[in-house]
């Protein structure tokens, strides 16, 4: 994109010429005053899209970093770039904690230097539509939100409308009606259980039980009790006849979750039971009939375990009438924001005195920055506690950094020059880091080409070449 307006800020007309040349020839409009309080004024009543600021105004005149801060004051998302002709690292540190998006110095290199820095801010000006975008597709969402919530609760609580999740549903609803088994597979915390209602619910057997019972919990020896049942003195402390999970969802459906965890052993117990319908109580010899439809889950790699011998190809072939693979949240990103208000929704029914109502824009910008390993619960858990710690009616970027992992707070961390505002590091430390981040910087604007980004910084390249090997610049 092209940079509208931009506001040239230099006490020396030579400069102000050659921004003013360098600018226009990109098609950008160019406003120049030699003094920044004339350019605060002049803001009062006009928009611009970058400025650009000198360092130095002249005696008895504001600095560019003070100018900088008043600027912000009023217009916290203009791209402000700081200009100078003998900065130094302190003179850097100090424009960027004022909100410089860049700093640069006045030497031979400057237009190539100003291309480059416009080209970073018409990205970061991108961003701010793409924020923008954002926040009134924010506005739609939240003036949709009980509409949203209402058929999320028609359809299953299954929230999201991406196209894997699009499959999802249309295989639910093709394969609900039939009684027959289906395996639910994918990740952990993706919402197995979810599909599993979902299919119970739009099925003929609605009104009658679904039953759940997780493998993975019940220990392999009281396994068939819990599905089975057993007769009084079956064992050590069956004091009286119980009836198993088969039995109880008679009519209706089971759900067997992480049946990937069964042993070969149980797993023909399950076999026979899916064939014929019919099992008999720990200790008991009467054949029970039922008419049970399984719906079974896993997290594992059944395919890998067949071919490791850990899982039973025929159990396989009865369980897999149907195959439902649910995508991880991270091949469905887009369904974030609406999951996320989805959970805030839920999470102030079920808390009393949750303050915040609403998610900002940012917020669910920096949400879809993490790539959740632990798919949608993780989502909600880190929804649930942005919310219940904010203090707010609007959930902001900051609140959703706090809940987030550390993890996910490096590469945002990383990224920045934090390192310079902590004052109890030690001066060389602090000088390091800084030298470490503009190396860096300078690498990434030449894309990595070592004699390109010594010539940015002034440096000769056996100069760069020992910051590059002191810094480990090669290593990500």
């Amino acid at each position: 994109m092209t940079i509208g307006t931009i506001l040239c800020v230099d006490d020396q007309a030579e400069v102000r010429r050659l921004l003013g040349d360098v600018f226009r020839a990109r098609g950008s409009n160019v406003v120049g005053f030699d003094d920044g309080e004339d350019a605060i004024k002049w803001l009062l009543t006009n928009e611009a899209d970058l400025a650009v600021l000198d360092l130095d105004l002249g005696p008895g005149r504001r600095t560019g970093i003070e100018i900088c801060r008043a600027i912000r004051l009023r217009l916290p998302d203009l791209p402000i770039i700081i200009l100078t002709g003998h900065g130094t690292i302190d003179d850097a540190v100090q424009a960027v904690k004022a909100g410089a998006v860049d700093f640069i110095t006045k030497d031979p290199y400057l237009e190539d230097k100003l291309e480059i820095s416009v080209e970073k801010v018409e990205r970061i000006l991108q961003h701010a539509l793409d924020r923008r975008r954002l926040e009134e597709e924010n506005r739609e969402l939240r003036a949709t939100n009980e509409r949203l919530r209402k058929a999320a609760g028609r359809r299953w609580q299954i929230v999201g409308d991406s196209q894997p999740m699009r499959t999802v549903m249309t295989k639910i609803e093709k394969v609900a009606p039939l009684p027959r088994p289906v395996l639910v597979l994918g990740p952990r915390g993706t919402g197995k259980e979810l599909v599993a209602r979902a299919i119970h619910t739009l099925s003929p057997r609605a009104s009658e039980p679904y039953i759940t019972i997780n493998c993975a919990a019940v220990a392999e020896s009281l396994l068939e009790s819990e599905l089975f049942g057993h007769e009084e003195g079956a064992f050590t402390g069956a004091t009286k006849q119980k009836e198993g999970k088969f039995e109880l969802a008679d009519g209706g459906t089971l759900f067997l979750d992480e049946i990937g965890n069964m042993s070969l052993e149980f797993q023909a117990k399950i076999l026979r039971v899916l064939e014929y319908q019919r099992f008999e109580r720990v200790a008991g010899s009467e054949s029970i009939q039922v008419n049970v439809r399984v719906i079974a889950a896993t997290n594992a790699d059944l395919k890998q375990a067949m071919a490791d011998g850990k899982f039973r190809a025929d159990l396989y072939d009865r369980l897999a009438f149907e195959v439902i693979t649910l995508p991880s949240l991270a091949a469905r990103m887009e369904d974030v924001p609406v999951l996320a208000m989805h959970f805030l929704a839920r999470f102030r029914q079920d808390v009393a005195g949750i303050a915040v109502k609403e998610i900002s824009a940012g917020a669910l910008d920096r949400f879809a920055q993490y790539d959740y390993p632990g798919n949608v619960r993780e989502l909600k858990n880190i929804v649930e506690r942005a919310a219940y710690m904010a203090t707010h009616d609007v959930l902001t970027e900051a609140d959703v950094d706090v809940a987030l992992p550390p993890e996910a707070n490096a590469a945002a961390a990383s990224s920045g020059i934090t390192f310079a505002d902590d004052p109890r590091r030690p001066l060389n430390e602090r000088v390091d880091a800084f030298e470490e981040w503009l190396c860096r910087d300078a690498l990434e604007r030449t894309r990595f080409k070592q004699k390109e980004a010594a010539a940015l910084l002034g440096l000769s390249y056996d100069q760069f070449r020992q910051r590059y090997r002191k810094y480990a610049l090669g290593k990500e």
